[in-house]
């Protein structure tokens, strides 16, 4: 079994900050350069693929759908499954530019994972959903019925702390990693536990000393 872990292109959000106070953080678009990853992305999925269906679980933003539409995967994509699971970490409702750069503030001292939004989640928030979908993919991909690739197109957080929640990586850990670019892929195999094709950016050694090499294959599951 594998699964294919896609960050959405680049968002209108990405390049301004101001946006999320006109437009809700899930209706934000792609750039024409987002649409251009999207686009350059679909024959390396393609190649991954090497023909085989896949199942598709991408959050339900109006970003990460259009990413997936860009792939043009086809009939190959053998079934579509919106996952509101897979979403953003939620920041609250339309957002005050000022209070935002607050928060930011508060959040990188505080860290990254406990720290709660007011009116939204903390990363702590996101890792617990997302408990609950995995359990919920492993049983699906167990079915005969299923594809033996499920493609995941989603946002940075999301995918960093879905990776934490697979591989038992510290809080740490998670803390000093970067977000994929915009349209990179990393790729999750099982045989006997999950193993990750290759290990996320790191802006700082985890202060506890773990590293993604001694969190690079997971428990037997």
């Amino acid at each position: 079994m594998r699964i294919i872990l896609l960050r959405h292109g680049q968002s209108l959000g990405n390049v301004d900050e101001l946006a999320y106070c006109r437009i809700p953080d899930h209706a934000l678009p792609l750039t024409p350069r987002g649409e251009r990853e999207a686009a350059e992305a679909g024959p390396r999925i393609k190649e991954l693929l090497g023909g085989a269906p896949v199942a598709v679980y991408v959050s339900p933003y109006v970003r990460t759908r259009a990413t997936l539409r860009g792939l043009a995967l086809g009939e190959q994509a053998e079934r579509v499954v919106a996952e509101p699971r897979l979403r953003e970490q939620d920041w609250g409702n339309l957002q005050d530019p000022v209070r935002q750069e607050v928060l930011k503030h508060q959040r990188h001292a505080f860290g990254h994972f406990f720290f709660r939004l007011p009116n939204g989640e903390s990363g702590a928030d996101v890792d617990d959903r997302l408990a609950a979908f995995l359990v919920d993919l492993e049983a699906r991909m167990a079915h005969p019925d299923h594809p033996d690739t499920a493609l995941i197109v989603s946002h940075g957080l999301t995918i960093r702390l879905l990776c934490r929640r697979l591989f038992g990586w510290s809080v740490e850990l998670f803390e000093s990693l970067s977000n994929l670019e915009t349209c990179e892929h990393r790729v999750l195999t099982h045989d006997g536990g999950w193993t990750l094709d290759r290990p996320f950016a790191q802006w700082r050694d985890s202060p506890d000393g773990e590293t993604q090499l001694r969190g690079q294959r997971s428990p037997r599951r």
